[in-house]
């Protein structure tokens, strides 16, 4: 069984993480903060640079909802970002000074990282994060020496971990078991 993870940030940040969570919640949307925000919650890092990176399931239409709501909840929307986005799977935002890319969970992978996710607590509140094993393959597919970190933790789950990258074509990653 997991600890209680806890996200340490700044107020900036931890506003915008809040913040965030409540705009895609009221939007009844399933998500998961990935990046900074879930290294916190694994690895006791502290959010204070930086975006924030948030994987969702959502649908287009889903999107203009996101950035619609969110210029009416203190989100800075820039339209322009919005029209160069229109490609990408991403909802591009800004809460006060910080960054918030709110990624579509548009494939497989992506998808269970969302539903796989854990809860977490920040200021009080929960939130939900990337699991360990699922930000340690982000991390790994970056090259984030951050990656072993996680691998390296008591409970991580080395078989879950090698089964998902086998099955993603990753086999040149699998650790030790």
């Amino acid at each position: 069984m997991r600890a209680v993870l806890t996200v340490r940030a700044d107020d900036r940040y931890s506003r915008a993480i809040r913040a965030t969570a409540d705009l895609l919640t009221r939007l009844r949307l399933t998500f998961a903060f990935v990046g900074s925000v879930s290294r916190s919650g694994l690895l006791g890092s502290r959010v204070d640079d930086g975006s924030i990176d948030v994987l969702a399931l959502m649908t287009p239409e889903q999107k203009n909802q996101v950035a619609m709501m969110g210029s009416n909840r203190g989100f800075r929307v820039d339209r322009g970002e919005i029209e160069q986005s229109e490609e990408l799977d991403l909802v591009p935002l800004n809460f006060e000074d910080i960054r918030v890319n709110v990624l579509v969970a548009s494939n497989a992978l992506y998808a269970h990282i969302v539903n796989a996710a854990v809860e977490a607590a920040l200021d009080g509140q929960t939130v939900r994060v990337a699991a360990a094993e699922d930000l340690a393959l982000l991390l790994s597919l970056a090259e984030d020496p951050a990656a072993e970190m996680l691998i390296r933790l008591p409970d991580f789950d080395r078989r879950a971990y090698n089964e998902r990258l086998i099955s993603i074509g990753l086999p040149q990653l699998v650790v030790a078991e």
